[in-house]
């Protein structure tokens, strides 16, 4: 499932990339983080929430808000747009529902293979048994 989250649903921040490198690093603000409150979106219905709010349980703070962080690039537009998609796949992952499975049985020809090679196996190991003289 598809899900366009506003811009301005977003709180976009820009903030100084961490790491080593030179004055460049510490005077261009590249890192991007990218903040949605999933508790109070307005684009999703209450089965959305409460299934985005499980399956990324433990990226959602407590107070329902979904933050992702991109600082790879040295573009903060770069940056800006790898969060934001990020993001999207995030939210389209925990809302897909998995195909549900249905139940089979092995057929005839499965089960009596399966036996055979149990009998072969048996044999298998018969043969590796050591040689006992019969009385």
């Amino acid at each position: 499932m598809k899900v366009t989250i506003p811009v301005e649903e977003l709180d976009i921040r820009a903030t100084r990339s961490g790491g080593p490198g030179g004055q460049h690093v510490n005077t261009s603000s590249t890192r991007v983080e990218v903040r949605w409150s999933v508790a109070e979106s307005e684009i999703l219905s209450d089965a959305d929430r409460d299934r985005i709010l499980e399956k990324l349980a433990t990226r959602i703070d407590r107070h329902g808000v979904l933050r992702v962080v991109a600082s790879a690039r040295r573009s903060q537009l770069q940056n800006r747009e790898r969060a934001i998609d990020r993001l999207h796949v995030l939210v389209d992952q925990a809302l897909e529902r998995p195909k549900p499975r249905r139940k089979t049985k092995p057929s005839k020809a499965a089960r009596e293979a399966r036996l055979a090679e149990k009998k072969r196996r048996g044999e298998r190991k018969k043969q590796r048994r050591p040689v006992r003289e019969e009385d």
